[in-house]
Formats: C-alpha cells, sequence, structure tokens
C-alpha cells in the first residue's frame, strides 16, 4: 500500500470517495502479502494489485460498490473449478480482501497516516519524530458478520457502525489522542472517558459501557505494538472487552515499517546500476564514496543519499546512531585495500548477525582480502559472514546484470531461500 499513498493523498486532500481493497490474509499458495493493496479512483481509475491479475475484476466491482454505498466489505476469493478463471485463483491459493471507503470523513488523519509512512512529516499531533514503525488496526469482522449486520456498516461518507473503525499506533505505541482521530495514546491504560467510548463498538457493546478502561483498545494497541517490534502484519481476534479468544471482532494489524537501507560503497558504475536495483526493490539507497569529484548526485539519480566521507567513518557513524539493522544490506564495491579493510572490518564485527554483507571483486581479490582482514583481526566467524564474491552465478558482465545477479542474492539471504531453479524445488512457490 505504500506505493499507493501518494496517489490516494491527493485523492483524499479533493475529498474525492474512493475505495481501497486490502489483503488481510492469504492461505497456500497466494501471489501477494497481506497489506497488499488496489484502490479505485473517482473516475473508475485503478492503482495497484491484490493478486497479480487473478481476481482483480471481482475486486474492481466490489470497490465500485463500496465507494458508491460507504459499506466495508471482507471478501474471500479461492480456487474452484468453475469460476477459477473468473474470479478465482489459479494458483491455488486463497485471499482475504477487505474493502473500505476512503474519504475525509471515513479516515480523518488520513495525511497525518501518510506523512508518517512516506517520511514527510510528522504523523502525531504533539509534533514528536517521526516513528521507526506504523500499525494500522482496522476491525475487518464483528460477530454480525464481514458486511457488520444492520449497525456494523456505514453510510457513504464511512461515518457509521464498528466495521472498518481503525486506530494507528506508531513509535512502540506513542501515537497521538486527538479526540475522533482514531489514535490510541501511547499508554492505553489512562484512556479517559474525554476520549469517547471504545470507537468500534456498537452502543450496547459491554466495551462502550467502560470507556475508562477500554480493555479492548489496550489489547489491541499491545498487539500493535508486538507486531512493529517484528515488522510483519496479523489478523487478530479478540472478545468484548479485548479477550483474545479467537472469536468476535476480527481486526487487521497493518504494519509500515520503514524502508530498509542499502548502503553502497563506492562512486562507480556498478553503483548507479545497484541503486537502480535497489529502488527497484524497495530500499532506501545511499552512495558512499570518499573522494568528491565521483560522489555526485547527478551521477546517482536513483540513490535517495549521496555521501562524500571514508567508507568506514560513515558506517561506523550511522551504526552509532542506530541507523542500520538487520533489515538492511551492504554492498562494498571500491576494489581499493584503503577502502575495503577497515569498512569491512567495521561491518562484520559491528552491524547485526542478519545484515547482509557483500563484497565486489576477483577470487583473488577475495582471498588477499580475506587475509589483510584477518591480519587484521577479524575472528573466523565474522568473516564467515562475508558474501564475496558478491551476488549469484548468473554469467553477468555488465554492470545491470551484475546489479541482478547481486539483487538476488540480497532477496535469496533475506528469505531463507535455495536460490536454485524454481523447477528443481518442491512445495509452494509463494511461501
Amino acid at each position: 500500500m505504500r506505493d499507493l499513498l501518494p496517489q490516494l493523498l491527493d485523492w483524499w486532500r479533493a475529498d474525492e470517495r474512493v475505495a481501497v481493497a486490502t489483503v488481510v490474509r492469504t492461505f497456500r499458495s497466494a501471489p501477494r502479502e497481506p497489506g497488499a493493496a488496489m484502490a479505485v479512483g473517482p473516475g473508475g481509475e485503478v492503482i495497484g494489485s491484490v493478486s497479480g491479475g487473478c481476481v482483480e475484476g471481482a475486486v474492481y466491482d466490489l470497490c465500485l460498490e463500496v465507494a458508491e454505498t460507504g459499506r466495508p466489505v471482507l471478501a474471500r476469493y479461492g480456487v474452484s473449478d468453475e469460476s477459477a478463471f473468473e474470479v478465482g485463483l489459479t494458483c491455488g491459493g486463497t485471499i482475504e480482501v477487505f474493502v473500505a471507503p476512503l474519504s475525509r470523513t471515513a479516515w480523518p488523519d488520513f495525511e497525518s497516516f501518510a506523512g508518517q509512512v512516506l517520511g514527510t512529516g510528522p504523523a502525531l499531533p504533539d509534533g514528536g519524530p517521526p516513528a521507526s514503525g506504523v500499525c494500522v488496526a482496522t476491525v475487518i469482522a464483528t460477530d454480525a458478520g464481514a458486511d457488520g449486520g444492520a449497525d456494523g456498516g456505514a453510510d457513504a461518507d464511512g461515518a457509521a457502525g464498528p466495521l472498518g473503525r481503525r486506530i494507528t499506533v506508531a513509535d512502540a505505541g506513542r501515537s497521538g489522542d486527538e479526540p475522533g482521530s482514531g489514535r490510541v495514546p501511547s499508554d492505553p491504560a489512562r484512556t479517559s472517558p474525554s476520549h469517547g467510548p471504545n470507537p468500534w463498538a456498537a452502543a450496547d457493546h459491554p466495551a462502550a459501557q467502560h470507556p475508562a478502561a477500554d480493555p479492548l483498545l489496550a489489547a489491541v494497541a499491545a498487539d500493535a505494538v508486538g507486531q512493529i517490534a517484528v515488522g510483519a502484519s496479523a489478523v487478530r481476534e479478540y472478545g468484548p472487552l479485548g479477550e483474545r479468544t479467537g472469536t468476535g471482532t476480527r481486526v487487521f494489524l497493518q504494519v509500515f515499517a520503514p524502508r530498509p537501507r542499502l548502503l553502497v560503497f563506492g562512486a562507480i558504475d556498478f553503483a548507479a546500476a545497484m541503486a537502480r536495483a535497489g529502488r527497484l526493490l524497495g530500499y532506501r539507497v545511499t552512495v558512499c564514496d570518499a573522494r568528491p569529484i565521483f560522489a555526485t548526485s547527478a551521477r546517482f539519480p536513483e540513490a535517495d543519499d549521496v555521501v562524500v566521507d571514508w567508507p568506514h567513518r560513515y558506517l561506523a557513524a550511522e551504526i552509532e546512531a542506530g541507523r542500520v539493522t538487520e533489515h538492511d544490506a551492504v554492498c562494498v564495491l571500491t576494489h581499493d585495500p584503503k577502502f575495503d579493510v577497515p569498512l569491512l572490518r567495521t561491518a562484520l564485527t559491528e552491524l547485526p548477525t542478519g545484515t547482509y554483507v557483500g563484497a565486489m571483486g576477483s577470487r583473488r581479490a577475495h582471498a588477499e582480502r580475506e587475509a589483510r582482514l584477518i591480519e587484521d583481526g577479524v575472528p573466523p566467524e565474522a568473516l564467515a559472514r562475508l558474501r564475496s564474491p558478491i551476488g549469484l552465478d548468473l554469467g553477468a558482465r555488465t554492470p545491470d546484470e551484475t546489479a541482478v545477479s547481486i539483487a538476488a542474492e540480497m532477496i535469496a539471504a533475506r528469505s531463507g531461500a535455495s536460490a536454485r531453479p524454481l523447477r528443481e524445488t518442491d512445495g509452494p512457490i509463494h511461501s
């Protein structure tokens, strides 16, 4: 959904009525992960995808209906002998898609949320720093059924009923508590009657009678914090007072983690190709080199940041500031021992264990570099994590082909996949 936010924000600011379909759960070999989204705009235009084409037609029709009625809908699409090519998933998987209206009334603080996720401004009314992660918790089903029953839906502005109601939790639970914004305070236990009754509850819902305790909101906020920590979206179900019973109110906890970083060291032509590949994969790309004549934005227009600094010094500062995590990747393309050795010593001994670290060079260059690192005191267990020569064996020759080779290895390292041809493997393709 992140890629859709700029266009959705334009429609929201214009107070247009649109509908957004979001994958909330998948089963077996589904083509898209939870959080994948598709939206239908005011003129019937489509952005995004929920299935790579399998059920887009059916979801499009449902979006038109939801945009018109304002009533959210939870739909399930799976394979069937008669309808697989019409409204099913031919891959054999099953997905649940939640379709909800988007408007100023349906999501009053959408601009604030979008700014937080896109990094264009603080999302919180108190003007605090941007969050390290954001979780949007949305009610996708209730005891009354997926359509909310007589009171579960909404009018054309999305103004009534618990279905589709949402809260936003940011910075490990630190979020605004602006009345009516649908946010949860950083300490859910301090919710007071001034915040109103549980925003998801019908008037006769038990939680609505206990706004001071607000146990359902407290349970959802706590689980949202947990999902931010692991960086994964999930569906949870709660009883009327927040009991994690697996029945009652079903909530989709959609996590928007910061973009992972790709740190490319060495301002060469391969770095430009790597910046393009990294951007395509959703990384925030930084190119760093100590030579100002080469490290320029004009040479690396695809990079988010171009830094002139000694590589090892820049990386050490980023690590100390906590700006490099296990989800990030480091590619050393410098081919120069005076840059490579101190940089790799820092990367291999100070970065989190899961961080991808690769270095370009021939097998001879790798052997010489490895000997220098050992001489420099890098322990064998740290040296073992170095991916060098960098990339998979694709027969790459050009900078762009080499970037594909490196990107493929990064994906395989992140997922734990074998990197073998799919025809040689068994099991689900989309695991």
